[in-house]
């Protein structure tokens, strides 16, 4: 019955997204404008130092594409569920979600995966698309890597919400959470992968870096995708990313639990 509920939630989430159609055009055209100009400023230093990072062009390439593929999917420039979460808590309006008869973090989670998955299919195939059709990218033939990749993008979004979620919570303690938001969102948009592979980066700075859950939203699911975790290696990919949804959800559960006794408080 929950999960009917949940699920409910999800497909609500979906078709909400899916009203906006000329958003999705007018971003469809964006990720791809921008998946050209980063195509060439990487082949550019490709061409420079060849297999840098450990990634052939072609590679390189790949990873750019999932990187506009997965941008709105897994929300890495900001502009997700959290705004609204984040202004509910401003308002007051918070209270009343408090006493519906449903999970507060669930009924989130189950939203944001809805429209995960609408970015997927409607902002992240096209570009994607386009792409393959004008670079030489070395997409995988195995069927098995893409549902390995598949699973990687589905636990991506489940860090990705996580992340997010204790972000908007802060907004408990903060009378606007909006300077909180755009350093975890630009924390994101470094940490994840977005701007360069993470094994580009030398030393202790990129073991940290490939070591944060961030790198789970972008760096590990385009690993996955080029074939770079194979066998136990991709189990233990796709473990690194489910440890860390599982710790962040559990974080989230308790200071939802600190907040909603902190609102309590206030409304006497």
């Amino acid at each position: 019955m929950r999960d009917g509920f949940y699920a409910a939630v999800a497909a609500r989430g979906f078709r909400r997204y899916a009203t906006y159609r000329t958003a999705t055009a007018a971003g469809v055209f964006t990720n791809t404008v921008f998946g050209f100009i980063i195509s060439y400023s990487y082949i550019a230093l490709w061409d420079q130092r060849p297999h840098l990072g450990g990634y052939s062009q072609g590679q390189a390439l790949t990873f750019v594409w999932v990187g506009q593929a997965l941008l709105m999917t897994m929300v890495l420039m900001g502009g997700g569920f959290e705004d609204e979460l984040m202004e509910r808590i401003r308002s007051g309006d918070i209270a009343v979600d408090l006493y519906r008869p449903a999970d507060l973090q669930a009924w989130w989670l189950a939203a944001d995966l809805g429209r995960a998955g609408f970015h997927l299919l409607g902002r992240g195939v096209a570009p994607m698309v386009c792409g393959a059709l004008v670079f030489d990218l070395a997409l995988p033939a195995d069927p098995l890597t893409w549902l390995l990749f598949t699973v990687s993008v589905a636990l991506g979004a489940v860090v990705s919400f996580g992340l997010r979620f204790l972000v908007a919570l802060a907004s408990f303690w903060l009378l606007d959470g909006a300077g909180v938001s755009q350093m975890a969102w630009l924390l994101g948009l470094f940490f994840s992968g977005m701007l360069l592979p993470l094994s580009v980066f030398p030393g202790a700075l990129g073991e940290i870096a490939r070591a944060l859950p961030w790198a789970a939203v972008l760096q590990v699911p385009a690993d996955v995708l080029l074939g770079r975790h194979r066998g136990a290696g991709a189990a233990g990919a796709l473990g690194f990313q489910a440890a860390w949804a599982l710790a962040l959800l559990a974080a989230g559960r308790a200071l939802q639990s600190v907040a909603a006794r902190r609102v309590v408080v206030q409304g006497g």
